[in-house]
């Protein structure tokens, strides 16, 4: 499924997701992701869908829960993997201006070296960059990215692309306890941010189920210690820290529309019950998808999350 939700965004209100990336594929393994493990782990650009499959599916789902009336922000491009992989996005970008709605893409970052990535991505409105971290050791623990990969180079095509980008720029930080959260880190991190100047910096912590066990929020001490690095030398920051809430759209089957969200945001069994109750539906639902194995539960930080099965799995 290519389009999903609209779902609850911290950042963006209510978003409709572009899913145009298949699961996992990904240039990094990132040992806090809330998708699963990388299954297809690659740094070469190709399509996976048709740019005109990607637009009809969007559309479609967009008449469908305008006709309904639920309120849309933002087209997002937040995918099952990497989502400048697919060497049609810009195309994409493009068709989805029909809209009239602002189109945002959260990226990993990874491929900003390739100067038809930082151009394509330049057409977008809001653009999130990820910078878990600015030191090669730190960097390879939490992301776990393809052996050809280079810091540095990502660092310096982040820098040209901020130069060439008049929307939105926004960082997101990824705290884990015990890799990225001493104050030294923070700062140095911090100073490369001061540097890209984004229109905002958040900092985020591990608040959905993810891919290693081991994975843990920083203590709220260490919290402190990053908020006030950041703030001094970047300017405008802001923790993901809370639970974005349950509204997420009812429109169409439940099935389907259960399925589309969970594959790329899990959500706790109180979103799935008020989502269902909107709908019309009953819990069999669920019963029904974890039977036949499309659906699974995951138990984290004192919350039950459903998350969708891979199809590979």
């Amino acid at each position: 499924m290519i389009a999903y939700g609209p779902v609850p965004s911290r950042r963006l209100g209510r978003s409709l997701g572009v899913n145009n990336i298949p699961p996992k594929t990904c240039t990094y393994a990132c040992v806090y992701c809330q998708v699963g493990h990388t299954h297809d782990m690659q740094i070469e650009r190709r399509e996976f869908y048709r740019p005109e499959d990607v637009a009809r599916e969007v559309g479609d789902r967009l008449e469908e829960v305008r006709g309904v009336g639920d309120p849309i922000d933002f087209l997002s491009f937040v995918p099952d993997g990497e989502p400048t992989l697919d060497v049609n996005l810009g195309r994409e970008i493009e068709l989805l201006r029909t809209s009239g709605l602002p189109i945002a893409v959260i990226t990993n970052s990874s491929l900003l070296s390739l100067p038809d990535v930082r151009k394509e991505l330049a057409t977008a409105d809001w653009v999130s960059l990820k910078v878990d971290s600015v030191n090669e050791d730190v960097w390879r623990r939490l992301n776990h990215p393809h052996k050809a990969l280079n810091l540095s180079d990502i660092l310096e095509g982040m820098m040209t692309f901020r130069n060439m980008f008049s929307g939105t720029l926004v960082t997101e930080t990824m705290i884990v306890a015990g890799v990225n959260d001493t104050e030294q880190h923070a700062v140095d991190t911090a100073a490369f941010l001061s540097r890209l100047k984004p229109d905002k910096a958040y900092l985020a912590v591990p608040t959905r189920p993810p891919v290693q066990e081991w994975v843990r929020p920083p203590d709220s001490e260490a919290m402190v210690r990053n908020h006030e690095a950041f703030a001094k030398q970047v300017g405008i920051v802001e923790f993901l820290m809370g639970y974005e809430g349950d509204d997420f759209s009812a429109a169409g089957k439940p099935r389907e529309n259960l399925l589309g969200i969970t594959a790329v945001h899990p959500m706790r069994d109180q979103a799935v019950a008020e989502l269902l109750d909107r709908a019309g539906a009953s819990w069999s639902v669920v019963e029904e998808l974890m039977r036949d194995g499309s659906l699974r539960e995951v138990d984290y930080a004192g919350h039950r999350y459903y998350l969708r099965r891979p199809r590979w799995n």
